[in-house]
C-alpha cells in the first residue's frame, strides 16, 4: 500500500467514526422500540430501565388486536396513503412539467405563489379545508381524506427541477415525430425522471401513512380511522399503555421501513436530482 493511500485512509477515519456515531444515534431508538414491543409492561416501566429483554412476550400485540380494530385501520391507512399518492403523482408531475417546459402568461408569478404556500402551516388552512370537505358531503369518506392532501408545493417544486434539466433536443425530436404534449410528457419526459417520481412516491406515502391531524378531523367515524388515529388511543390523559403503544408503533413503522429499503436507491437519486445533463 502506497504512502498516499495510507494518508487518505487515516484522513477519512474521523469522518467514518463520526458517521458511525450518527448512525448509532439513529438506530438505537429503533432497536429500543423493537425490543420494547416484546417486553412485559412491568419491565418497560421498571427502574433502572433495561435495554435488552429479560422476557419476550406477544401480549402487547394481543392487546393491540383486542383494543382496536387494527386490520380495518391498516386498510384505511393503505387506501388513504396509496390513493393520495396515486393522485399526487399525476397532479404534481403535470404541474411540475407545465412550470418547467411550457410557456404561458404569468408562469413565474404562479410558480412563486405555489412556492409561497410552503410557508403556510397546515393548521392555518385546516379549518377552511374541513369546511369545504363538509359542504361537499365528503365528511367521513376516503375522498374527503385524500383530495385536500393531493397537491403539494414541495412535490411540484421537485418535479419542476427534474424536468428542467432534460435537454430540449429530446422534446423537439418528439414533436418532429408527431407526438402531442401529453405524449411527450408520458413517453419522453416521465421515463427521464423516474428517480424523482419514486422519491415523491416514498415521501407521499410516508406523509399520508403517518398523518394524524387531518384524518382525526375528517374521519371521526370508528370505521374510517387510520392506523395513526387508532394508535393514539393507547395514550390517555393520565395513563399510557406503553407495551401496546410500542407494539402498535412497530406495526406502523415496518411497512414504511420496507418501502424505503426497496426504494432507497431511487429515493437518494431523486433527492439529489435526476435527468440527463444538457
Amino acid at each position: 500500500m502506497s504512502r498516499l493511500n495510507k494518508r487518505s485512509i487515516w484522513g477519512a477515519l474521523p469522518i467514518q467514526l463520526l458517521l458511525t456515531v450518527l448512525a448509532l444515534l439513529v438506530l438505537i431508538p429503533l432497536v429500543w422500540l423493537f425490543l420494547s414491543a416484546f417486553k412485559p409492561e412491568k419491565e418497560i416501566i421498571s427502574w433502572p430501565p433495561t435495554f435488552l429483554n429479560r422476557t419476550f412476550t406477544w401480549a402487547n400485540f394481543d392487546t393491540v388486536h383486542k383494543r382496536i380494530d387494527i386490520s380495518r385501520y391498516v386498510l384505511n391507512s393503505v387506501i388513504y396513503a396509496f390513493g393520495t399518492t396515486a393522485m399526487a403523482v399525476v397532479i404534481n408531475s403535470l404541474a411540475g412539467y407545465a412550470y418547467a417546459r411550457m410557456k404561458f402568461v404569468g408562469k413565474n408569478a404562479l410558480f412563486l405563489l405555489t412556492l409561497a404556500t410552503m410557508m403556510v402551516p397546515f393548521q392555518v388552512i385546516m379549518v377552511p379545508s374541513f369546511l369545504v370537505v363538509f359542504k361537499l358531503g365528503m365528511y367521513n369518506t376516503y375522498w374527503g381524506l385524500m383530495i385536500p392532501r393531493v397537491a403539494v408545493a414541495a412535490s411540484i417544486f421537485m418535479m419542476r427541477a427534474a424536468f428542467s434539466v432534460i435537454p430540449v433536443e429530446l422534446e423537439d425530436a418528439a414533436r418532429i415525430d408527431g407526438l402531442n404534449e401529453l405524449g411527450i410528457f408520458s413517453r419522453i419526459m416521465v421515463p427521464q425522471v423516474k428517480s424523482t417520481l419514486v422519491c415523491m412516491v416514498v415521501l407521499s406515502i410516508n406523509g399520508s401513512w403517518n398523518d394524524l391531524l387531518w384524518p382525526m378531523l375528517v374521519a371521526t367515524d370508528t370505521s374510517m380511522r387510520t392506523l395513526a388515529n387508532g394508535l393514539a388511543l393507547f395514550v390517555g390523559q393520565y395513563t399510557i399503555q406503553y407495551g401496546a403503544a410500542f407494539a402498535g408503533a412497530l406495526i406502523s413503522i415496518l411497512p414504511m421501513f420496507l418501502l424505503y429499503l426497496f426504494g432507497q436507491r431511487y429515493f437518494v437519486e431523486g433527492m439529489v436530482g435526476s435527468g440527463l445533463k444538457a
